[in-house]
């Protein structure tokens, strides 16, 4: 299929595999949510819902890696998704996405008992003071008054399975508060990749999966734990940056 003539859906960013047209809405196409797209995980037929799609970013990567899995892309922005349904339709996997305008919050109050996800993906907003973004869009993705972090966790907690997952990414001081905050939810951590830009810099974003607990004694060895450095020694990309985002990028 090729894509329409409509100037404001000119490709901005190619992928391996797929490309994302209207770059621009909300939260744009970033190497945090690269990352968080890359290290997710998730099992081979799960049913999947990415909150807060934006361009549709994390649900195009996950269902290149995962043939079988079918996703449900959530933004409360229509101008998000009128992009990421059209990015869908002009990926190879437009029949296993599904994208919805709905508030999550509201989405997760009004579901009926029949929709429960596997597994969730969201790259969150984190900005909790301090001058917002002039476009409402961007305000939106970027800014935790469009999303309270406990509200998305509640919200999670009513759209998972019992043995699902949630996986999301954030600077290393919201993250580290946000792991807390879910931990008091019954939440338990079970990965954590702590990111920074080169070996002389402090880790600036956290990616953290978190599964819901019933049963404390399920958890007793704790959880993963790495770190990743995204450069390497010669301003080039660490090697361990590009075993994990290969499958994307083009020049990798």
């Amino acid at each position: 299929m090729q894509p329409k003539t409509d100037t404001n859906f000119a490709a901005k960013f190619r992928f391996k595999q797929f490309s994302i047209f209207k770059a621009e809405v909300g939260m744009p196409v970033s190497t945090d949510g690269v990352m968080l797209g890359a290290w997710t995980e998730v099992k081979a037929s799960d049913k999947v819902l990415d909150i807060g799609t934006g361009t549709g970013l994390l649900s195009l990567m996950l269902a290149q890696r995962y043939p079988n899995v079918a996703i449900t892309a959530l933004d409360i922005e229509p101008s998000a998704v009128e992009a990421a349904s059209f990015n869908a339709e002009q990926s190879p996997w437009n029949e296993r996405i599904a994208v919805q305008q709905a508030d999550v919050l509201q989405f997760a109050q009004n579901k009926d008992d029949q929709i429960v996800f596997d597994s969730i993906i969201c790259n969150p907003p984190y900005f909790i003071s301090g001058e917002q973004a002039q476009s409402e869009e961007r305000a939106t993705a970027r800014h935790c008054d469009s999303l309270d972090h406990r509200d998305l966790l509640i919200a999670c907690e009513r759209l998972l399975n019992p043995n699902g997952g949630a996986s999301f990414i954030l600077p290393t001081v919201e993250g580290e508060a946000f792991i807390t905050m879910a931990e008091t939810l019954s939440w338990k951590l079970t990965r954590l990749c702590r990111i920074r830009s080169t070996e002389k810099k402090p880790y600036s974003r956290l990616l953290f999966e978190l599964t819901l607990t019933k049963d404390q004694a399920e958890y007793e060895e704790g959880f993963e734990e790495e770190s990743l450095t995204i450069h390497g020694d010669h301003k080039g990309y660490s090697e361990a940056f590009v075993d994990l985002t290969h499958a994307f990028y083009l020049k990798m």
